[in-house]
Formats: C-alpha cells, structure tokens, sequence
C-alpha cells in the first residue's frame, strides 16, 4: 500500500517545490498561492492575498502558475483556483 501513495507524495513534494520558487514573486505584489490537493494531475491552488481579487488572477494562475508546474512536473495537466 505505501508503495503506491510515495509516487503521489512524490508528485505533490515536487508541485509544492515549484511553488516555492514562484512565491517570492507574489508575495512582492502582496499576494501568495496555497496548495490544497491533486487529483488525477490535477492541481488545486488557493490564491490569496492581493491575488485573490485580482482581476489578473486568471492569467497569473494559467499562464503563470500553470505553465511553469506543466514544464516542471510532468504529471500536471491543468491548474485550478479553489
């Protein structure tokens, strides 16, 4: 059984990695992002902060947020805010 939740624990080590790398961004605009689960690839994100009601959210989540986990961590497919 540990077998198979250590490649998943795995995955989410390596989203989470990259999210540290893309906070300093956010916080210096007021904001920061929060990992909350994934589920098959994927990947559920709370934005907060300044970037919770930002109208860039969107762009920040997908084009930003999204494109850099895909590159990093193969086993994303798509980004969403929760």
């Amino acid at each position: 059984m540990e077998e198979s939740a250590t490649p998943n624990n795995d995955v989410k080590a390596r989203v989470e990695e990259v999210l540290q790398t893309l906070r300093p961004a956010l916080q210096m605009d007021g904001g920061d992002v929060e990992f909350v689960d994934m589920k098959e690839g994927i990947v559920m994100l709370r934005l907060m902060g300044a970037c919770a009601g930002c109208p860039m959210s969107t762009m920040t989540l997908k084009m930003g947020i999204e494109r850099r986990l895909k590159d990093a961590v193969p086993e994303v497919v798509s980004v969403e805010a929760v």
